[in-house]
């Protein structure tokens, strides 16, 4: 199914803000279009960041490989969904995450400086992003507090249900990765 980048970006953007035709093609004149391969990578540990970027088809994870070697999925992005290294986009310093592509993947690629400037141009712009950031940050604290308050079959079942499309198009591997457990204990908990 192809997806038209500009009628998604409309949508998703109109369940929050209020922008005139006008304001919108002024606005997403601001993004550019990338496309990725399967295992491409987007963002890499070091690089430097200017962008933040929107699904448009496929699906990506944000990762952290620490000091061991081990792989720390910290999100999947599917279409609709933002993903960037933001502590390094808003703080100027280079990235400590990795983004990589899981299946071949198509986004819209806005820089810190167009969205800032998008922002000061229309409030309603500002207001998206605002309630973007707050509703993912709400996500991660209660993330966070099901890892620390949960059994990992919860938060199995809980991702089951919340994202259900994952396990079709996500190896088992980075779902393990995702919950904080190894392979084997995945392949325990989806048999039983």
């Amino acid at each position: 199914m192809n997806v038209d980048p500009k009628q998604l970006m409309k949508a998703h953007i109109s369940k929050t803000a209020r922008l005139s035709d006008d304001e919108f093609d002024d606005f997403f004149d601001c993004f550019t279009t990338k496309s990725y391969k399967k295992g491409a990578y987007i963002i890499t540990a070091g690089d430097r960041i200017d962008c933040e970027y929107f699904v448009v088809s496929g699906c990506i994870k944000t990762f952290y490989i620490n000091d061991n070697q081990k792989m720390f999925v910290m999100q999947f992005a599917m279409p609709s969904c933002w993903a960037s290294d933001y502590s390094a986009l808003y703080g100027g310093t280079r990235a400590t995450i990795n983004i990589g592509c899981i299946t071949d993947t198509e986004l819209l690629c806005l820089s810190n400086k167009d969205r800032e400037n998008a922002c000061k141009k229309y409030h309603q712009v500002e207001h998206y992003f605002r309630d973007r950031m707050t509703s993912e940050y709400v996500a991660s604290q209660k993330r966070l507090l099901s890892t620390m308050n949960n059994d990992v079959k919860y938060r199995y079942e809980e991702l089951i249900t919340l994202f259900p499309e994952l396990f079709n198009m996500v190896p088992k591997r980075l779902i393990a990765a995702y919950l904080g457990v190894s392979r084997e204990t995945l392949y325990r908990l989806n048999n039983s």
